[in-house]
């Protein structure tokens, strides 16, 4: 079978509101993929930024898989978190990229959005936090009913991934 490695970092993210940032990440394949090594899924740790508005995880990837075509090629997604000091957590922004097909170094931006919700849910953010989340996480990375959604765009997380591809031409499996 053909094989990709795929080896890197999430480098961090920007844009957002406040600081103390963390990332939770996953990556979604189809059903021919198969995951040889590496985690398909992870959480960074929280960045306390103290004089820039970056927050900074450089959180590594390292997952290996087998393929018996293009289809299902793998897609990374994100949900960036706010902690606030009592150690409570606050969804920023979905995100997610398609990772590279081709071979070779790649750094590459994830832009995240975030449910809008009501007028009351957003007064009711304002007052006390929180605020509208997805309720199947796989509305992230597909398509199928993302249009119904009202969004606002929140920040930016920022990756850097090399993509190293194995036995494509010996399978006929053609990039």
């Amino acid at each position: 079978m053909a094989e990709v490695h795929i080896i890197g970092q999430i480098v961090g993210a920007s844009g957002f509101p406040r600081n103390s940032l963390f990332c939770k990440w996953g990556i979604h394949t189809g059903g021919a993929w198969k995951l040889l090594s590496g985690l398909r899924e992870g959480q960074t740790q929280v960045d306390h930024p103290q004089l820039d508005d970056v927050a900074y995880w450089s959180h590594p990837i390292d997952v290996h898989f087998a393929t018996k075509g293009l289809q299902g090629w793998p897609k990374l997604h994100v949900q960036v978190w706010h902690q606030d000091s009592f150690g409570r957590s606050e969804l920023y922004g979905y995100g997610f990229c398609h990772l590279p097909s081709s071979p070779g170094w790649h750094m590459l931006t994830c832009t995240t959005w975030q449910p809008l919700g009501s007028w009351q849910e957003r007064l009711s953010q304002l007052f006390v936090g929180g605020g509208p989340q997805l309720l199947q996480s796989d509305l992230i990375y597909t398509g199928a009913d993302r249009y119904r959604l009202q969004t606002i765009a929140a920040g930016t997380v920022h990756l850097e991934l090399a993509v190293l591809l194995r036995h494509f031409a010996r399978y006929g499996v053609e990039c």
